[in-house]
């Protein structure tokens, strides 16, 4: 008895939030006098001569010329697959692209006292493989592999 009861309660008061939403559009809706707003209110055209007025000769006949897209850059950079097993770290990479890549291994280790290291920078030729390695004295918190052209 006591559940339908407040399930009442709340639909009254749902009913009331609701109503009181409502009325301020009704009453806005309402008044015929004020001027239309909105998407369906169209702006008085001025008359010709008046500032504001389109005068057809500036209209262009064709849209303006886009300016030329710079192209696009070529593919770069060797594809590299990194493993952490414990404190050891393997990148081994592949090189599918024309220019030669440096690729450089980066170990971050978990421990604060664990020093981090940045490896040598290894060229990666066109078609090209490396397996980089590194390793930690402790957990290996990330690693990741930075490419640059040479």
């Amino acid at each position: 008895m006591r559940a339908r009861r407040s399930r009442a309660v709340s639909l009254l008061v749902t009913s009331v939030v609701l109503a009181g939403f409502l009325i301020p559009g009704a009453v806005a809706q309402s008044g015929g006098d004020d001027p239309a707003s909105g998407p369906e209110a169209v702006a008085p055209v001025p008359a010709p001569g008046e500032q504001g007025a389109v005068d057809p000769a500036r209209i262009p006949a064709e849209p303006p010329v886009q300016p030329a897209r710079p192209p696009s850059r070529e593919l770069f950079g060797a594809d590299c697959d990194t493993r952490i097993e414990g404190s050891q770290v393997v990148a081994s990479c592949h090189n599918s692209y024309p220019e030669t890549d440096l690729v450089r291994l980066h170990v971050e280790c978990d421990r604060w006292w664990d020093v981090d290291g940045d490896g040598a920078a290894v060229a990666v030729g066109p078609a090209g493989r490396a397996e980089l390695t590194s390793r930690c004295w402790k957990e290996v918190r990330s690693a990741w592999v930075s490419h640059q052209r040479q």
